[in-house]
């Protein structure tokens, strides 16, 4: 019998109301934040995870978390964000 790959982990998934929600615009397309960066608190949450952003129970952003950085991760949802580019 193989070995099992015990290096492998579950994704966790980040669910975030709109209003909680703090983050820079880092790409966007027609007004929509496609990848955005924040600042991540919670030091159990790492690349591969997957943030959601709610308004009530519609779904703004699904991304995977494809980086992390001195507490700031970047996630990115290239085809379906509804989350409003930030101006900076």
């Amino acid at each position: 019998m193989a070995d099992s790959n015990t290096s492998l982990t579950n994704a966790k998934s980040l669910v975030i109301e709109k209003g909680e929600f703090d983050y820079i615009t880092l790409e966007q397309a027609d007004g929509k934040a496609t990848t955005v960066k924040f600042q991540v608190m919670n030091p159990s949450v790492t690349i591969g995870d997957v943030l959601v952003i709610l308004d009530g129970t519609e779904i703004l952003f699904h991304g995977m978390l494809s980086r992390m950085e001195d507490g700031w991760a970047t996630a990115s949802d290239p085809r379906g964000s509804l989350l409003p580019a930030t101006t900076d």
